[in-house]
């Protein structure tokens, strides 16, 4: 099937166009340009901007449900509540667990990436720091062993797209060369190590910092940490979760104007509760009380993850990275789509010919109207 969108205001991933058009084939791009199509037009979507598909590379959950069940019911359910969000590719992050039930969860969510519902698995953990567990279990946690990473890394049968640990862990840098070895993204994340220990992890073949300044050790004048080692370094994206919780606007700002358009990676780090009311819920076998949309370890202050869906994420970073509109929305695109599919090796790239027809529509206030995913416009209940 062909058709012809057009729209007031069309960001590719690399430009603006206003107004702007989009030629569809077959669920693919066909073509794009700016002002009156060439081609008859088979819908006007009027005033509204529309932008490439949000593509979240950290998510474990949503609609109620977790990705650790590894539930093909649960998957689909959590997948549909983040499509009808903007989000047209999605990563499923699975929490620390104990050796045998890691294996069950990766196997059965391998399933789901090789049949497209999923875009591939993030693991966070085990192999993290106790001391910024975050909403993982320490009692699960523990150092990298090339046996399990081995055993891990099979049972994905190249699902497996990043690995967050802590690079202060006894034997943490030969396993991000083996992890990077078998083609995954090796990410620095839940993580008390210093700055000199940071750097030998990037130059062991990290490339992501997890969630920055979440769950990490902060910024000491005497002892920079992992957040400016991560920062200073040009081959490292960022994870930013700006959902208004996690990190406060002014940090977002500084970060985005310092490491430039191509770093940032916005994330929505959510959980089941995403999409629900408040309550408990849980990460793993980790209890989370859901208070006013904050979700927090139960009994606690510590944050644990989140109940954001990537429009919310997109329109904070639009409000307040301090650019005029039409340079935050430039920008914000970058974060939410292009960036984190780069950073993992996704084949998304924007709304250019070639490329998958995923796309958002946004009304006036950033609220999303429509998505276009392959081509196919999906029902938002």
């Amino acid at each position: 099937m062909t058709f012809v969108l057009t729209a007031e205001t069309l960001l590719t991933g690399r430009e603006l166009l206003r107004p702007g058009w989009i030629q569809v084939a077959d669920g693919v791009v066909a073509a794009v340009g700016a002002g009156p199509a060439a081609q008859p037009v088979d819908r006007d979507l009027g005033a509204v901007t529309v932008v490439p598909g949000f593509v979240d590379t950290h998510v474990h959950g949503g609609g109620g449900s977790n990705f650790s069940t590894a539930a093909t019911a649960d998957t689909a359910n959590a997948v549909a509540l983040h499509r009808r969000h903007g989000t047209t590719t999605l990563v499923a992050s699975l929490v620390t667990a104990e050796p045998d039930e890691l294996l069950r969860q990766i196997t059965g969510l391998a399933d789901d990436v090789h049949a497209g519902v999923l875009a591939g698995i993030h693991l966070e953990g085990p192999w993290l720091s106790t001391k910024r567990c975050g909403a993982h279990q320490p009692s699960l946690m523990r150092d990298p062993d090339a046996g399990e990473i081995e055993r891990v890394l099979d049972a994905g049968a190249g699902a497996i797209r990043m690995v967050t640990l802590a690079p202060e862990r006894d034997g943490a840098l030969a396993a991000i060369e083996q992890i990077v070895d078998r083609g995954v993204v090796a990410a620095v994340g839940h993580t008390e190590a210093t700055y000199e220990q940071t750097r030998a992890a990037i130059a062991a073949g990290a490339t992501v910092g997890t969630h920055l300044f979440n769950a990490m050790r902060p910024i000491n004048t005497r002892e920079p940490g992992p957040v400016i080692a991560l920062l200073e370094d040009d081959r490292v994206t960022v994870e930013v979760i700006t959902d208004g919780v996690h990190v406060d606007a002014a940090l977002y700002r500084h970060v985005a104007h310092s490491v430039g358009p191509d770093r940032v990676s916005l994330i929505t780090d959510a959980m089941a509760a995403t999409g629900m009311t408040d309550g408990i819920y849980h990460l793993g076998p980790v209890q989370v009380d859901v208070v006013d949309g904050v979700a927090r370890v139960a009994g606690t202050d510590t944050i644990a993850g989140s109940t954001a869906t990537m429009d919310r994420v997109f329109r904070f970073a639009v409000t307040h990275c301090g650019l005029a509109r039409d340079q935050a929305l430039l920008l914000a695109v970058r974060q939410s789509s292009i960036n984190p599919a780069r950073a993992l090796g996704l084949s998304c790239s924007g709304l250019v010919p070639g490329a998958a027809a995923d796309l958002v529509v946004l009304d006036p206030d950033l609220a999303v109207t429509g998505v276009l995913h392959r081509g196919s416009w999906e029902e938002l209940r």
